[in-house]
């Protein structure tokens, strides 16, 4: 009969001596992640329903007043994080598309403007960071 392993029989197992030699038997373990160079989503919405540009929160800031009827939305997610600075700066000057949101610490871009506009800045973007920059990216998707 094979011995059935919980978690924490595993964890015993991997850190015995370490658990061997602690005052209650617990070992702290601390999980660290390194971000990679990559791109990890790049996805175009078609024209979509008014909640979904208001619940984004699209329509404060810079952008308070504006109507979003009728536009598309590109979303990419990148780390470093602060490489979405750069994605920013490549879709306003490679196609006719507005800054929706961006957020330097998570890595998220938010743009609007047509699909057509909004497919041409991500790929852009996508092209950019796979060829100049060596990120690992994504495909860019579409719906």
């Amino acid at each position: 009969m094979t011995e059935k392993l919980t978690r924490q029989l595993v964890m015993q197992k991997v850190f015995s001596k370490a658990y061997k030699n602690s005052k209650d038997g617990k070992v702290r373990v601390v999980q660290v992640a390194v971000a990679g160079k990559e791109i990890t989503l790049a996805h175009v919405i078609g024209v979509s329903d008014q909640s979904v540009y208001k619940n984004l929160g699209l329509d404060i800031g810079t952008n308070a007043g504006k109507d979003f009827t009728g536009m598309s939305i590109g979303i990419i997610n990148i780390t470093p994080p602060e490489s979405t600075v750069i994605a920013a700066d490549i879709a306003v000057k490679s196609a006719d598309v507005m800054i929706g949101f961006l957020d330097r610490f998570s890595g998220t871009l938010i743009l609007t403007g047509s699909q057509t506009e909004i497919r041409t800045s991500i790929e852009e973007i996508v092209k950019y960071f796979r060829e100049a920059l060596k990120y690992k990216t994504c495909l860019v998707t579409e719906r």
